[in-house]
């Protein structure tokens, strides 16, 4: 089973909120609420959105944070890069330095090409497309009584 890290997973809830309401700014706190995770993890998360360009932040007391791009623009395999780091399927596929095998390992050179898809699958959805409803539903077939519409003359 493929699992991203708890961490991950609620990075992605943290800027899938955000983008609910990308015209105002909202505190660590009022996130926290929202979201219902505890507040010192979504301070930890929005700080690493931040520091990865995900989130821009405001001090003040009007303060808060907000995206810093459109949520069209922001993949979700941007968030779980800033909280996880690089995509990776196994430990040696991010890590080499940590496996013995590397040298003479048959699997090693499947994994990249495997990473990259599993990266290319996550940088495909933004953070639009997790707040609306309909995104990943199938397109409607045709029906079969419909009549096809006819140029006029």
């Amino acid at each position: 089973m493929i699992i991203l890290s708890k961490l991950a997973d609620y990075g992605v809830i943290v800027a899938t909120h955000l983008a609910t309401h990308p015209d105002r700014q909202a505190t660590a706190a009022a996130v926290a609420v929202a979201t219902r995770l505890p507040q010192a993890t979504v301070a930890k998360l929005l700080k690493a959105l931040a520091h990865a360009g995900l989130v821009v932040a405001t001090r003040g007391a009007a303060g808060g944070y907000r995206l810093a791009r459109a949520a069209t623009e922001i993949s979700v395999a941007e968030v779980v890069a800033a909280i996880d780091g690089d995509i990776g399927m196994t430990q040696c596929s991010v890590h080499v330095d940590d496996c013995e095998r590397t040298t003479y390992c048959p699997t090693r050179p499947h994994w990249a090409a495997i990473n990259r898809a599993v990266g290319t699958a996550l940088a495909a959805v933004t953070l639009d497309d997790m707040i609306s409803p309909f995104a990943f539903l199938p397109a409607a077939a045709p029906r079969a009584d419909a009549v096809p519409e006819t140029a006029s003359t």
